[in-house]
């Protein structure tokens, strides 16, 4: 380029022509009457009054947006919030609670989440940690207030808690409304509790600053070995550095000022807390609960109509399932993975037949029931836990190969001692019948799944003697 076609060409840059120009009067109209907008909604406004509007990335918006605040000198406004120095409480007065998580490293590499509460008095600023390997519940929630107020030796006339759902399941207009366990807690205890407003983290700004310390101070480069071993540590660590050094702050120590705070405390005894109750979980039409984005199975006939629950206890990775009389239904492996069916093997069964009464009817199946009886038995000790799948597996050979091949499979794995379904079923599979055989014993052959049917099969009809009938003809 020549010096003057370089001088044109950087003044085309500075007036080229844009994109979204057909625009330029919609955005600037929002920006002047809501000069707080920001781009990602004027990008949605402007997909939802032009239904032809082309597909531009959010860049491209953004770039633009800047382009007629600066052309047209329409600055975004920002809310600043003002902020006071908050006069110091009376000792015994407040405490703050708040959660937080950390991803941890492992020794082998990998790592590990962690979850944990934090409490710290408000004005001493005696702090307290309780870590945990899974996410705090409700009931883990009132279990870690236990500990904070056995660390402290007493209990503040007030707490203030975030929203959160541990302690809150609904707001009705500024009325917060309780969970059903923690509102017994409260009670009991006979705490003032406080709820922040929404997103509003600056009315406990004590709290905010110790979960912000725990990560940066205690966890930060800290080794996960197990979560006994990490609530060690934390003590450890409250007792050198966290209680012990001075605070910014108050510029006093707060195990010095906790000494004085304790005086004032409420006094804490000791309650009883079940740090694994019973929840109440609804049985679906399918005859499952969902628990923790998954799945689990109950047996068949669990559900009974609208309004259909069970109570469940989880513990040392396996979730029970009880009745309302607290009588164990099954147990299942808590699953890790998301949106699964956890099935028991044993839940599609009938379990209308005692053990006896299904052997007898597995038996009544065959020509001779007492041999195969006594081959069921010895299935039963062999296998006793899993008796009711072997008899529903015998069964189910007896209707696709008939009975006449399963009993000489039967008398096969008598003689050779072995007393398994699925091994039966093997055999089964491998006898060959000739043909002569079938004739002799036809009866075999039938299916009989009703025992009655037995009955049936042996009845013989009458006969008719053909010579009363040529005396009915001859007499006509």
């Amino acid at each position: 380029m020549t010096e003057d076609n370089f001088f044109r060409h950087l003044e085309n840059q500075g007036h080229r022509y844009r994109k979204l120009n057909p625009y330029e009067d919609f955005v600037k109209g929002k920006l002047e009457v809501y000069p707080d907008t920001k781009a990602a909604q004027l990008h949605d406004w402007l997909k939802e009054h032009y239904p032809d509007f082309p597909f531009t990335c959010e860049k491209t918006v953004y770039n633009y947006v800047m382009y007629v605040r600066q052309k047209y000198s329409i600055p975004l406004q920002r809310i600043n919030r003002d902020f006071f120095p908050v006069d110091e409480l009376e000792y015994g007065q407040q405490g703050q609670v708040d959660f937080g998580e950390y991803t941890m490293r492992k020794s082998d590499g990998t790592r590990k989440k962690v979850y944990f509460f934090s409490m710290v008095l408000s004005r001493s600023r005696y702090k307290y940690v309780y870590f945990s390997d899974r996410a705090f519940d409700t009931t883990m929630s009132i279990v870690a207030h236990e500990k904070a107020f056995m660390f402290f030796q007493g209990i503040t006339v007030v707490i203030v808690y975030d929203q959160d759902s541990l302690f809150i399941h609904n707001e009705n207009y500024g009325n917060l409304l309780l969970t059903k366990e923690f509102k017994a807690y409260v009670k009991v205890r006979n705490i003032v509790v406080h709820f922040c407003r929404k997103a509003d983290p600056q009315s406990k700004g004590k709290i905010e600053s110790v979960v912000k310390y725990i990560k940066q101070n205690f966890l930060y480069n800290r080794t996960f070995v197990d979560i006994d071993t990490l609530n060690d540590q934390a003590v450890g660590w409250l007792s050198r550095t966290a209680n012990i050094m001075v605070h910014n702050r108050t510029r006093k120590v707060p195990f010095a000022e906790w000494q004085i705070e304790k005086q004032h405390l409420r006094p804490y005894t000791p309650i009883p807390v079940d740090h694994n109750p019973y929840t109440s979980y609804c049985v679906r039409k399918d005859n499952t609960i969902a628990f923790k984005s998954n799945f689990y199975t109950l047996p068949e006939g669990t559900y009974t109509g609208k309004g259909s629950n069970v109570l469940i206890r989880v513990a040392e990775g396996k979730i029970n399932i009880y009745t309302h009389e607290k009588k164990l239904i099954c147990t299942h492996n808590v699953s890790s993975d998301k949106g699964k069916v956890i099935r028991n093997t044993d839940h599609k069964r009938d379990k209308t037949l005692k053990i006896p009464q299904f052997m007898d009817q597995v038996a009544a199946y065959f020509t001779e029931p007492d041999v195969v009886r006594k081959y069921l038995e010895l299935v039963h000790n062999n296998k006793p836990r899993y008796i009711r799948d072997q008899l529903l597996l015998i069964r189910k050979i007896v209707e696709t190969s008939g009975a006449w091949k399963v009993f000489k499979a039967v008398q096969y794995c008598y003689e050779h001692q072995i007393y398994d379904a699925t091994a039966l079923k093997d055999v089964a599979e491998k006898i060959i019948i000739p043909d002569e055989e079938i004739a002799k014993t036809p009866l075999d052959l039938k299916l009989l799944i009703n025992p009655e049917n037995l009955k049936k099969a042996n009845t013989k009809p009458l006969k008719s003697n053909i010579e009363d009938y040529e005396n009915l003809f001859s007499n006509n």
